[in-house]
């Protein structure tokens, strides 16, 4: 239990030196006062994590007390002590908010035990409260980079929409920050105080998947041995992302669609289906249009999923914006790898702001990391860029070998980039703008050794 401190309001000079003893000796900071009045004037110079307080005192009551604190503060548990144990006086102090209520002659052990749970309690609520308040301030539109003016436009989008309860289907490339778009309408809309989950359709088989989003009944399948509660009722009275929306299989559509149109869910292997309060935003680097026209995804499923549609930029065109990510990241990475860079030199800047970043935002983090982390002066130049092999002239000047079909091409690239990968398929996917069901296919396809 971190340090606390106890307000303890109480007239009796013996009774309240024993608290106040009792309290002190769990390691707790104690503050008294003798009345009400002093009692209230006491709190407003707190903070406390737990206020005693008497019944009966020399000027106004503890009812008083309780119902002037609770107008500040709803959180702060209020523990009420008096020697008139009748049940009329518990249920009012009840009624008007207390944490608890305690009889006198007060047993010390007792006192102590539900003062170590009232402080754990509040401690907790505020803990709680400040990651809330955390998620909102990181991940508020108001903290993207904009400078470059299509990200401007697109923050003014997302403070449009973020209060509605539209659904949005976001596009962009790999990489681009689709999901930071999500997690911006959620910590600028109705429902930032609700949860926030993410669910990659990529990631899961067509089985898995349904039990991931719907959740299943015990028994379902062979291996479900509980009750799980899916995507959509973890995140009821929040927001739903779900990412790589295009590698969804077509009986995922169907429920999909039908979670739109009616807000209710069935679990696999359920047999009634119950009500979801869940705004749903999605997210793809697929033409989902072209998807439809060749039959891969439901064409009334993307009418229901793009009732607003935002476009990410890609990085190669929000340059003005490079330099502000880059100082960014510089300080996420020193502070993470202990690396302390005092300055950044012009030619460092120059050579990001020239590479094209085929791999975006994600691409670009992942550079400067490197760069902090393999830095070997305290301050940062170009020649700690590793760009190597990817720079826009390494590109212009490779040729595809005489010789090669385009599956022996396909099957290298895959093969090259797997390796040096260390056979890790979200990554490959990631950096191949593909998705790793893709990538899942075609090591079947040419039988590969990953």
């Amino acid at each position: 239990m971190n340090t606390a401190r106890v307000l303890i309001v109480e007239d009796d000079p013996d009774g309240c030196r024993s608290l106040m003893e009792a309290i002190e000796d769990m390691g707790v900071e104690v503050v008294t006062a003798a009345t009400g009045e002093d009692g209230l004037r006491a709190y407003s110079e707190g903070p406390f994590d737990v206020v005693l307080s008497d019944l009966v005192l020399p000027d106004i009551d503890g009812i008083a007390v309780l119902t002037r604190i609770r107008q500040v503060n709803t959180d702060i548990p209020v523990i009420i002590m008096t020697a008139y144990g009748t049940v009329s006086s518990s249920v009012s102090a009840l009624k008007a908010g207390a944490y608890d209520y305690i009889t006198k002659p007060l047993d010390l052990d007792d006192i102590q035990s539900k003062v170590s749970r009232a402080v754990e309690a509040h401690q907790l609520r505020t803990r709680v409260k400040q990651l809330s308040n955390s998620f909102v301030e990181r991940y508020t539109a108001g903290t993207m980079v904009a400078e470059a003016s299509a990200m401007k436009d697109l923050t003014r989008k997302i403070q449009a929409v973020a209060a509605t309860n539209a659904t949005v289907l976001v596009y962009g490339e790999s990489g681009t920050g689709k999901e930071l778009v999500a997690r911006a309408l959620h910590a600028d809309g109705r429902r930032a105080d609700g949860p926030f989950v993410a669910v990659n359709c990529g990631a899961f088989s067509e089985s898995l998947l349904e039990s991931e989003l719907f959740g299943h009944e015990k028994g379902a399948f062979t291996g479900a041995s509980s009750q799980h509660k899916g995507a959509f009722e973890r995140a009821d009275g929040g927001t739903l992302f779900l990412d790589e929306i295009g590698d969804a299989p077509k009986s995922v559509q169907v429920k999909l669609l039908r979670v739109l149109e009616e807000r209710e869910i069935i679990r696999v292997g359920g047999q009634h289906s119950f009500h979801v309060d869940v705004r749903l935003i999605s997210a793809t680097n697929q033409d989902l249009d072209a998807l439809v026209e060749d039959g891969l995804f439901r064409e009334d499923l993307l009418y229901r999923l793009k009732v607003v549609k935002l476009e990410v930029p890609p990085l190669r065109d929000r340059k003005d914006d490079i330099r502000l990510l880059a100082d960014r990241f510089i300080v996420s990475a020193g502070e993470e790898h202990g690396r302390h860079i005092v300055s950044v030199a012009p030619d460092y800047y120059a050579a990001l702001r020239a590479y094209d970043w085929p791999g975006n935002v994600r691409q670009l983090r992942n550079v400067v990391e490197s760069s902090v982390v393999m830095a070997t002066e305290s301050t940062l130049r170009a020649v700690d860029l590793q760009l190597g092999s990817e720079t826009q002239t390494g590109r212009d000047t490779w040729q595809v070998p005489d010789g090669m079909t385009f599956e022996e091409l396909e099957k290298e690239i895959l093969t090259q980039l797997l390796r040096r990968n260390d056979g890790n398929r979200t990554l490959t996917a990631d950096k191949l703008g593909i998705s790793r069901r893709t990538i899942q296919r075609k090591i079947q396809d040419y039988n590969l050794p990953f």
